[in-house]
């Protein structure tokens, strides 16, 4: 069973610089929400970062508030939390495929997003997921966005004078012998 199999949970990156990350929870389920919303805060409070929240309706409204926020703020990476739980249709396979989907559509795209958007058979595994004491979804999925915030920091330097970036102010451009710069 998940709840008891033990699983390796990478420490929280240093970083030598502000972070700031949006939190965006459905609190459909809202003691769920509250929950991972519990566990995602004190992970990034853990790490120094600081965030903002905004709620919306369900999980499929998640993905579209993180792009519009991408594209209209200045956050360093995400977090996506709430929760799906099975019922009688097929409605919840939609959420789930969607809603994942699109998060990580937004991710390959370069935005750094922890996903925490729980996909449960019932309430009790959804208790034992969200709680901050026990499995802490909330708070791997603000890990994990630290994770990638760490990453894209690491590979995003400035150039050295490779490729068509000039190097320094001794740099002659083509077409430009005595170093005059034409507008």
């Amino acid at each position: 069973m998940a709840a008891t199999e033990e699983h390796t949970v990478l420490p929280a990156p240093d970083f030598d610089k502000p972070v700031k990350v949006l939190i965006v929870v459905s609190p459909y389920y809202s003691d769920i929400a509250a929950g991972l919303l519990r566990g995602a805060k004190a992970a990034l409070e853990g790490a120094g970062a600081s965030y903002d929240v905004v709620e919306m309706p369900g999980a499929l409204e998640i993905p579209t508030a993180i792009g519009i926020s991408d594209r209209r703020s200045n956050f360093d990476g995400y977090v996506a939390l709430g929760c799906v739980i099975r019922g009688e249709t097929t409605h919840y396979e939609t959420v789930c495929n969607d809603s994942s989907r699109a998060l990580q559509m937004l991710g390959l795209q370069g935005l750094c997003i922890g996903n925490g958007i729980l996909t449960v058979e019932n309430k009790q595994q959804a208790d034992v997921r969200a709680d901050p004491d026990g499995q802490n979804k909330g708070g791997g999925a603000a890990l994990a966005a630290l994770h990638l915030i760490a990453l894209t920091r690491k590979w995003t330097s400035t150039p050295t004078g490779i490729g068509f970036k000039p190097s320094g102010e001794d740099t002659v451009m083509a077409g430009d012998l005595d170093g005059n710069t034409t507008a």
